[in-house]
C-alpha cells in the first residue's frame, strides 16, 4: 500500500521536487523583509520594510524568476546552508521542517486556503512598507519585535 502522508512528511527537504519546494512557501513574505544584523551580538533583526519587488497585494515577488539578478542579497533559500535556516522566521515552512516541526494549521498546504496566511496575521504584507519609501539610514527605526514561535 502506498504511503498517503503528504510529501513534506515523507521527504527530506533535499529530496523535494521543484514543484514541492515551491508549494512549501506559504507566501507570507517575511523572508522578503529587510534584515539588520547587530555587529556586536550577531543577532538578526527583521524590519517592517520589504524588498521593492514584494507585491503588497499578493505578497509574492513581482519578478521571482529574476529576483537574484535584481536584488543582490535576495535569499536563495534552497541553497542556504542548513544552519542559516535558523535565520528564517520561526513560521517558515523550510525552517520548521528542517527543525523537525510540523506545518502550522494556517499553512495553505494544511488549511487548503491560501488566504489562511493573512487571516492568521502571518503575512508580512499586512505591515510592511516598501524599501522604495524608506531611507536606508532609517531602517533601524523599523525593527520589529522578535517573531513569536508559532
Amino acid at each position: 500500500m502506498a504511503d498517503t502522508a503528504p510529501f513534506w512528511r515523507r521527504k527530506a527537504l533535499a529530496e523535494l521536487t521543484d514543484a514541492e519546494w515551491e508549494a512549501l512557501c506559504d507566501g507570507c513574505g517575511r523572508c522578503c523583509l529587510i534584515k539588520l544584523r547587530d555587529a556586536g551580538s550577531g543577532v538578526l533583526h527583521y524590519t517592517g520594510v520589504a524588498c521593492r519587488l514584494l507585491d503588497p497585494g499578493t505578497c509574492r515577488c513581482r519578478d521571482y524568476d529574476h529576483r537574484r539578478e535584481r536584488v543582490a542579497d535576495c535569499l536563495a533559500i534552497r541553497t542556504l546552508p542548513r544552519a542559516a535556516l535558523a535565520d528564517l522566521p520561526p513560521t517558515c515552512a523550510y525552517r520548521r521542517l528542517a527543525e523537525g516541526r510540523e506545518l502550522p494549521a494556517w499553512h495553505p498546504l494544511v488549511s487548503g486556503d491560501p488566504g489562511s496566511v493573512r487571516a492568521a496575521g502571518i503575512s508580512a504584507c499586512l505591515l510592511a512598507v516598501s524599501e522604495e519609501h524608506v531611507h536606508p539610514g532609517d531602517l533601524r527605526h523599523f525593527i520589529l519585535p522578535p517573531w513569536p514561535e508559532e
